[in-house]
């Protein structure tokens, strides 16, 4: 993944509504190159099947995603000493110029970052406290990245953390430490891979062949390797909660039926995203965007990127076509590659997870000056719930294992907010209404929470009608009873006497079976 940046949710990310850069446009649109490079046209190319939501066993396996709805999402590795974004800077350097000066760096600089990452700061636990005071239910961190390096003792590659002056297998200090406190616990997993010369020859710059070669006899070797590295991440690590693969494009070249096969063989409980071959995943992963609509099974095959389209891509963003012509053409890919219906029955939605940056870059970035605010980070948490997905919030912890303290005082108040209103949030799915301005809904059983987006004025809060009557409402979590009034159109509820100073309030209705 590549390093945009925005305060707002994707539903306010259109042009006129954002003043868009082209920093925040880089890289979340890895669904949307499609259209990004070659018009709306293009979304009628190389095609991968659908995603299948509708198997029983697939479901009960994702009753605890579906339940968690907030995870922490950790990009890190030695590309942390030098501040700069995780392997782009060496596959494509214009993407790198594009975010920033800083992010320049050499090849041969990158790689021997690798000599001196000693992370002697790193708490598995304290990672775990970090994420549980945010109100985090679950935990991914990039095993391995494009650019080859591993975070464990992987087989077939010497780019690892034991060979570093660290030395230790770190994925195992941090799976003894989620297994401890019940986090459940995922690896992201790249299967490109920078430094190995069974992907490509790596003789020659990576700027030139970074998308792999499986036109070389060495590339089946390759693939045994990438066999041997999940073998080892699925059997020495304990439960495997989720692997998140980023096959970035073309993902049959890796021959995903073979992998999908492996991971139900060894861990048949572990999730899998979407990214290596969409028919075969459990769940849809959006990257830097909140679905405009809630997200539905598909009823036709859905678009998969080719290398071709990804170096339109890049012509565009540096060609001089505007920021708010490259958003315009990113939000009309993001309404194609995920189909939406504003409130489908149960047996049509499809599970998903929005993966998002806290700042600018996926990785630690010294100087980060485009940190979301702790108000968005709840509005976005609550946008995602309301439409039925998880938010996966990505922090790049600092050169020595530690997080920043700005992550922390930004997550902070999150997760005191969530200690009010989880009730609202964890363990629902999307509410009875949708695109209700102002306001939003989450719901379970016959609760209905109304999450107050703009606070009414006057003091009265009115809702359509919601097709059954309303029992009582509250203010969450322990506020006074609400008087509720029936109107020709809908439902008042008054607050003349309650204070809204919450940062979302949230009202909880019960209704009549």
């Amino acid at each position: 993944m590549a390093a945009p940046a925005t305060d707002l949710p994707m539903t306010d990310l259109r042009p006129g509504r954002h003043g868009w850069s082209r920093r925040e446009l880089l890289g979340s649109s890895a669904w949307a190159l499609a259209v990004l490079a070659g018009g709306p046209q293009a979304l009628g190319g190389r095609l991968a099947p659908a995603i299948r939501s509708d198997d029983d066993d697939r479901m009960t396996r994702m009753t605890w995603f579906r339940d968690a709805r907030f995870g922490l999402f950790v990009h890190w590795g030695p590309y942390s000493i030098a501040g700069v974004e995780a392997s782009w800077p060496i596959m494509v350097p214009e993407l790198a110029g594009l975010i920033g000066p800083d992010q320049a760096i050499s090849e041969a600089d990158y790689v021997a970052l690798a000599e001196r990452f000693d992370p002697r700061g790193f708490d598995p636990k304290a990672w775990v406290r970090f994420a549980r005071d945010a109100g985090m239910r679950y935990l991914v961190i990039t095993a391995k990245h494009h650019d080859g390096y591993c975070l464990f003792d992987a087989p077939g590659t010497a780019y690892k953390i034991t060979k570093s002056p660290y030395g230790r297998d770190l994925l195992a200090e941090l799976s003894s430490a989620c297994a401890a406190d019940g986090l459940p616990l995922g690896f992201y997993y790249s299967p490109p891979d920078m430094h190995h010369p069974g992907y490509r020859d790596t003789a020659r710059p990576a700027v030139e062949n970074w998308m792999g070669e499986p036109g070389r006899t060495q590339w089946a070797g390759y693939l045994d390797t990438m066999e041997a590295q999940l073998r080892h991440l699925l059997t020495h690590y304990g439960e495997v909660a989720v692997l998140w693969f980023d096959g970035l494009f073309e993902h049959d070249k890796y021959d995903p039926p073979r992998f999908h096969r492996l991971i139900r063989e060894l861990s048949p409980k572990t999730l899998v995203n979407d990214r290596l071959g969409a028919e075969l995943g459990d769940y849809l992963t959006p990257e830097q965007a909140v679905p405009l609509g809630i997200p539905v099974r598909r009823t036709a095959p859905a678009p998969e990127i080719t290398a071709d389209q990804f170096r339109g891509f890049l012509r565009l963003l540096t060609s001089g076509a505007s920021a708010e012509q490259v958003g315009a053409l990113f939000e009309m890919a993001q309404r194609s590659r995920f189909p939406t219906e504003p409130l489908p029955p149960p047996e049509r939605f499809q599970p998903w997870e929005s993966c998002m940056t806290l700042g600018a870059t996926w990785s630690y970035d010294p100087l980060e000056r485009q940190l979301k605010s702790s108000d968005t980070v709840i509005r976005t948490l609550v946008e995602t719930a309301s439409r039925g997905g998880n938010l996966l919030l990505n922090v790049g912890p600092k050169p020595d294992g530690t997080f920043p303290d700005s992550a922390r005082e930004i997550l902070e108040p999150v997760g005191r907010w969530l200690a009010r209103h989880g009730e609202a949030i964890f363990g629902t799915t999307y509410g009875p209404l949708q695109g209700v301005e102002g306001l939003r809904t989450t719901s379970r059983d016959s609760q209905v929470y109304v999450h107050i987006f703009e606070r009414p004025d006057p003091p009265r809060l009115h809702l359509p009608d919601l097709g059954t009557a309303v029992r009582s409402a509250r203010l969450q979590p322990d506020g006074p009873q609400l008087e509720v009034a029936r109107t020709e159109t809908g439902l008042d509820i008054d607050f003349v006497t309650v204070p809204l100073d919450d940062t979302v309030p949230v009202v909880a209705l019960t209704l009549e079976h």
